[in-house]
């Protein structure tokens, strides 16, 4: 068979009648390179207990890798298909009847289809080929090997699925016609109560995944093995697409949590964005201010505000209602001392200030401790605001008429307008021709004559564009 030799150990003393035969049947089970036990119907007419161990051989462990793969890649194709035939299809064929345009679906869908076409037409067919003729070629690394060319296509997704989710939210709260169209396939059984979020994410997880696979199969590869040399060289390469692709998983990690918030508070709020990060969130007792009761709230404390919010007893849907969202700028948090109320403290901001009561004094403390590190970090990034704009200010009425000196890329860590976070893969930096600040892809999307170009259209920050836009209007009125 396919699952190689088994070693057997039996071994028999003199019992009483037996209750059973214990046996290490299934070296195939989750629990990769463990003995399970199961057992059969009740033995009779013995005088003796038998045990059988079935101990797994390495050619075994082999196999359930490989095999592991297979099983992973026709998941991993489904989910291609999922988004590629049925969201990306759907979607482009509604876009031709203009209700909404067809290069946002694109943008969105980036290279789905071309992955989708590698993985459902070559990858899988030769997975399923080899494990059909394993015990003859029991080799995978000359498979992936031909994945290596491909994982180009993996940079390029990557590279995208920051604007990608953008475009999807903005034309989600835009379009009805769109937000119809991707409700209506996420009630599907085919989604598994997922949103298209989620499923998009699957690609830039996928080969961390062949990585982790291959890791395994190597360790237990013997070293004169045939498949050595070709694993080797799959896993250097794979290695290194993987590389980049872990501080993408970084980020879309964070991206599933927030999504996860985003659908516990009724899909009502804008947190959906790469620059946010969920420091923590936990149930609080709010002490009124008017009489002495406590009210039960829930916190979500990011990196860039809390969310102050009122639990709904709901078993699907919202989960939570938000009351009030503060800003980090400007918060400040204090301990405090009620003797009807142990474990106080206050949260304190530009939109509201707050006293709480937490579960426990480690409880309190871990709180305060997370606001004050936020804080922290929030203050030590807009120092790097402060020393960037020295000396570089530029006046209205000088903006476009002389060269501006750029800011360095690593002087700031963030958008100079928006305050949105830079990061290598997804969200990069630009810098704007009349100012010389350094702004992400969003505040730079804009265009303006400059005198000191010869009045050639340059790209400009939002901030830079509306100045002379009115700069322009006032000249042609005359005021």
């Amino acid at each position: 068979s396919n699952l190689g030799r088994c070693q057997i150990r039996v071994l028999c003393g003199p019992q009483t009648p037996p209750t059973g035969l214990e046996m290490w049947l299934n070296p195939y089970s989750e629990r990769r390179g463990k003995q399970i036990t199961r057992s059969t119907e009740p033995l009779k007419g013995h005088g003796t207990t038998v045990a059988c161990y079935i101990t797994e051989t390495n050619e075994q462990k082999l196999y359930k890798i490989a095999n592991e793969l297979l099983q992973t890649e026709k998941a991993y194709v489904t989910r291609l298909n999922l988004l590629d035939k049925v969201f990306y299809a759907k979607l482009l064929e509604e876009a031709r009847k203009d209700a909404f345009p067809m290069d946002v679906v694109k943008n969105i869908f980036s290279n789905i289809s071309s992955i989708n076409t590698f993985h459902s037409q070559f990858l899988l067919p030769d997975l399923e080929q080899r494990m059909g003729e394993w015990t003859s070629t029991p080799r995978i690394g000359d498979i992936l090997q031909k994945l290596t060319p491909f994982l180009k296509m993996y940079a390029e997704y990557v590279r995208n699925f920051d604007h990608a989710m953008d475009l999807l939210k903005q034309w989600t709260d835009r379009s009805p016609p769109f937000k119809a169209i991707i409700l209506e396939i996420q009630s599907q059984e085919v989604c598994g109560s997922l949103t298209l979020q989620h499923h998009m994410l699957e690609p830039v997880q996928r080969v961390p995944r062949y990585e982790m696979l291959l890791k395994d199969y190597l360790k237990k590869l013997p070293q004169d093995h045939i498949d050595r040399r070709d694993a080797e060289k799959s896993l250097e390469i794979i290695a290194m697409a993987a590389t980049h692709s872990n501080t993408a998983i970084r980020k879309t990690e964070n991206l599933k949590k927030l999504l996860e918030i985003y659908e516990m508070l009724g899909e009502e709020e804008n947190i959906v964005n790469p620059s946010n990060e969920l420091i923590k969130e936990g149930h609080i007792l709010k002490l009124a201010a008017r009489n002495t009761s406590a009210m039960d709230r829930y916190l979500f404390l990011f990196n860039n505000m809390l969310l102050y919010c009122v639990p709904k007893f709901s078993l699907v849907g919202q989960k939570f209602t938000v009351r009030t969202r503060i800003g980090i700028d400007g918060m400040t948090v204090t301990e405090t001392y009620n003797d009807d109320y142990p474990h106080t403290f206050q949260v304190s901001g530009k939109e509201r200030t707050l006293e709480l009561q937490a579960s426990s004094e480690q409880d309190k403390e871990s709180w305060i401790k997370a606001f004050q590190e936020t804080i922290h970090i929030y203050l030590q990034k807009n120092e790097t605001f402060k020393s960037a704009f020295k000396d570089v200010e530029v006046t209205i009425s000088e903006l476009g008429k002389r060269a501006p000196r750029w800011i360095r890329d690593n002087e700031v860590t963030m958008c100079m307008r928006c305050k949105e976070a830079f990061n290598a893969l997804m969200r990069r930096r630009h810098h704007c021709r009349a100012c010389g600040y350094v702004v992400c892809g969003k505040c730079s999307d804009y265009k303006a004559p400059l005198e000191y170009d010869g009045n050639r259209m340059n790209k400009v920050n939002k901030h830079v564009f509306r100045s002379h836009l009115h700069r322009h209007i006032l000249s042609i009125t005359g005021n």
